[in-house]
């Protein structure tokens, strides 16, 4: 079994509002000078919506979503206390995630 975690919110926000590109591209280029695999993933309409419990989201979940989605737990806090305004939570899956 995979444990994600993930930070979601609007496309909107992740896309217009908060500077997440560059934040990928220093995360990608910190993995690089350590020779980690990337363990992190940018998803547009993420699929896995399906497997969360929405009880505590606060997302509106009709609109268009992206997510960040990775196997460290730690870089998904961290991302929540650099952004702010996303959900954070996890799933479990029996397969390695493949975005959409």
């Amino acid at each position: 079994m995979y444990k994600y975690y993930f930070a979601i919110a609007s496309q909107d926000f992740f896309l217009y509002q908060e500077p997440i590109e560059e934040i990928l591209r220093e995360r990608t280029q910190y993995y690089q000078g350590l020779n980690k695999e990337i363990d992190f993933w940018f998803v547009i309409n993420p699929n896995f919506l399906n497997l969360i419990d929405k009880s505590n989201c606060l997302i509106n979940t009709s609109g268009s979503l992206a997510a960040i989605v990775s196997l460290d737990k730690q870089f998904i806090q961290w991302l929540k206390l650099r952004i702010g305004f996303v959900y954070i939570g996890s799933f479990e899956s029996k397969s390695v995630f493949l975005p959409n």
